[in-house]
């Protein structure tokens, strides 16, 4: 079982000068944040499709054992609100995904906090997702000219694809809701959002995956030694269970999310797989 902690992110102004050392250039901030931590949720591909030079630039920049989590398209979650969304999930997958080969972690879907449970929208797009590397190739294929960049197809080695929800709704503390991720093995997000929205600390696949937004002030607060020792509490449960755990601090606006993960990376260190 593997154990990672990292952040959401790592391209922000406010951590040149305090995370980030004064004068490093931002095209190596991904290797200094991958010399501390041994994974990242690339963000950048919630806002817009990018481009597979950018996947493959990363994957460039990182080392071997490094994982990054995809963070699924807006288009998808928050305009299409997952229905009709064949070739906006075929354009997602193209724009080089698949780029990042070996170093490709779980895909992660947000849903937006207008959109309720509804069973049948909900199994039509599980249904839709691929479990495979291979198989997200071949939806690719089905991409349109809204892709501006050349199309990434190739799948490489085929290997299996994961998938997590991160849901903002009250209506998804329905159990239908849980059955239906266990159903399709996708992981229900464990999202501490300072009791903004849903905190569901349930197994719905093999692995958990877990979201840090600030357990005070939304994407604001730090979390303190107390609360850095009950996550790492809840790993240890998890792990000990025979999941994998994939651990992501959001709480960027006052530079909370780096220090945070290496703090609680270094109470896991016997768990995580590289060194911290």
């Amino acid at each position: 079982m593997t154990v990672r902690v990292g952040i959401s992110g790592w391209r922000y102004r406010p951590w040149r000068g305090t995370f980030y050392p004064k004068g490093l250039v931002q095209r190596r901030e991904l290797e200094y944040v991958a010399e501390r931590l041994s994974t990242v949720e690339i963000n950048g591909s919630f806002y817009s499709l990018q481009r597979p030079d950018s996947f493959r630039a990363w994957y460039d920049q990182t080392p071997p054992d490094f994982v990054f989590a995809v963070k699924g398209g807006r288009f998808i979650t928050h305009m299409k609100k997952l229905a009709g969304v064949e070739t906006a999930l075929a354009n997602f997958f193209a724009s080089g995904v698949l780029a990042l080969r070996d170093k490709l972690g779980p895909v992660l879907w947000q849903l937006p906090p207008n959109l309720g449970f509804d069973a049948r929208r909900l199994e039509d797009f599980l249904g839709r997702l691929p479990r495979s590397t291979s198989a997200a190739a071949r939806l690719a294929e089905g991409h349109d000219d809204r892709l501006k960049a050349p199309a990434w197809t190739d799948a490489g080695e085929d290997r299996p694809l994961r998938h997590a929800m991160e849901v903002r709704h009250e209506s998804f503390r329905d159990p239908a809701f849980l059955e239906l991720l266990r159903a399709h093995g996708v992981a229900v997000v464990v999202a501490d959002t300072a009791g903004r929205w849903p905190l569901i600390e349930e197994t719905t696949a093999d692995f958990v995956y877990v979201r840090l937004h600030g357990d005070a002030e939304l994407y604001v607060s730090g979390y303190d030694d107390a609360a850095l020792d009950a996550w790492a509490a809840r790993v240890r449960r998890w792990h000990e269970a025979g999941q994998d755990v994939y651990v992501y601090f959001d709480n960027d606006v006052k530079v909370r999310a780096p220090v945070d993960a290496i703090a609680l990376a270094g109470r896991l260190a016997d768990l995580e797989r590289t060194e911290v």
